[in-house]
C-alpha cells in the first residue's frame, strides 16, 4: 500500500503523526457527506500566508478523467494535458507564488505551492487541517478555486466538441486537501512522494481502474 510505503522515508516522528493524518484522508473510500460538507482546511488558519503547501485535488468519484500508466509514467490524455496547462497558468495570474513538483495523475492531482517570501524553518507548529483578469491575493483557497474552475469551464467545452471524456455532474470533488510544508526536509520528501506517485499507482490508495 502507499501509506506502507510513504511511512518508510517519514520515520520522525513528528513527521509521522503528521503525515498519518492526511494519508487517512487520502485513504478513505469516497463518502459524499465526508468529502462534499466538511472543511478539511485548518479552523482559524491563514492560507495566504507565506509557506509551502502540498495540495491534493480528487476528481469527482475519483473517475479516470485524465489519462492513464503505462509502465509507471503518466500518459497524458488530452484533458489531462489540459489540466497541466491550467497549473501552469496560476504563475501568471497569482504574482507572489512559485510552483514547485506536481503531477496530474488519472484521477486526482498533487502539486507543491509555494507563497513567496517563505522561510521553512517557521512554519506554524499546527499543520493540517472564476475567471481571467488582473492578479488575484494569494490564498491556496483562491488559488485552487480559479484553478477549478478554469479546468472546468475548458473541460466542459471539450466534452461539448468530443475532445474531452463525459463527466458526471462535477469534474473535481468539491473540497481538496492541503497540508502545510514545514521544512527543506519535509518539502523534499513531499517532492520525491510526488515524482514516484506513477511508479506506485497500482498500490496507491486512490487507484481505480
Amino acid at each position: 500500500m502507499v501509506i506502507t510505503q510513504y511511512f518508510k522515508f517519514l520515520k520522525n516522528g513528528r513527521d509521522y503523526k503528521e503525515i498519518k493524518e492526511i494519508l487517512i484522508i487520502f485513504s478513505m473510500k469516497y463518502n459524499p457527506d465526508f468529502h462534499h460538507r466538511h472543511s478539511i482546511r485548518l479552523k482559524d488558519y491563514d492560507y495566504s500566508e507565506n509557506g509551502a503547501y502540498f495540495v491534493t485535488i480528487c476528481t469527482q468519484n475519483r473517475e479516470n478523467l485524465f489519462g492513464t500508466i503505462a509502465d509507471g509514467e503518466i500518459q497524458l490524455n488530452n484533458a489531462g494535458e489540459m489540466i497541466e496547462k491550467w497549473w501552469q497558468e496560476l504563475r501568471n495570474k497569482f504574482a507572489n507564488i512559485e510552483l514547485d513538483e506536481w503531477m496530474v495523475m488519472p484521477n486526482h492531482f498533487h502539486g507543491i505551492i509555494q507563497i513567496v517570501g517563505a522561510d521553512l524553518r517557521v512554519c506554524p507548529g499546527n499543520n493540517e487541517g472564476e475567471h481571467t483578469g488582473s492578479p488575484l491575493r494569494s490564498s491556496v483557497s483562491t488559488i485552487i478555486q480559479w484553478f477549478k474552475t478554469m479546468t472546468t469551464n475548458e473541460y466542459i467545452r471539450g466534452v461539448k466538441s468530443e475532445i474531452f471524456p463525459p463527466f458526471n455532474k462535477n469534474i473535481w470533488q468539491r473540497n481538496y486537501h492541503e497540508h502545510i510544508i514545514r521544512d527543506e526536509n519535509e518539502l523534499n520528501r513531499i517532492r520525491e512522494y510526488i515524482i514516484n506517485n506513477p511508479k506506485n499507482w497500482e498500490t496507491d490508495d486512490l487507484f481505480t481502474i
